[in-house]
């Protein structure tokens, strides 16, 4: 099954996530089709983006069938309330 979910990145104690497409086989940092954007959830300025997503992608990627993670279907609600 195809997942969209969070990637970790970052180094210690500073997380940063890629929103990425991937076979919910793969592992979580590993291996994935599309990076669709990203979120850092510790932003440290207003000026700094905290969420970044590629929405047409996003669309595309469900249209075919494609299941979101509990914390990106999260992360795409409050985005589009916040618009």
């Amino acid at each position: 099954m195809v997942t969209i979910r969070l990637s970790r990145g970052g180094s210690k104690k500073r997380p940063f996530y890629h929103i990425v497409v991937t076979d919910s086989r793969n592992r979580r940092d590993g291996r994935y089709l599309e990076r669709l954007g990203y979120f850092n959830p510790v932003t440290r300025s207003e000026n700094e983006t905290r969420l970044s997503v590629k929405q047409d992608r996003v669309d595309h990627w469900v249209k075919l069938g494609a299941q979101t993670s509990d914390r990106v279907a999260k992360l795409l609600k409050d985005q589009a309330t916040a618009a």
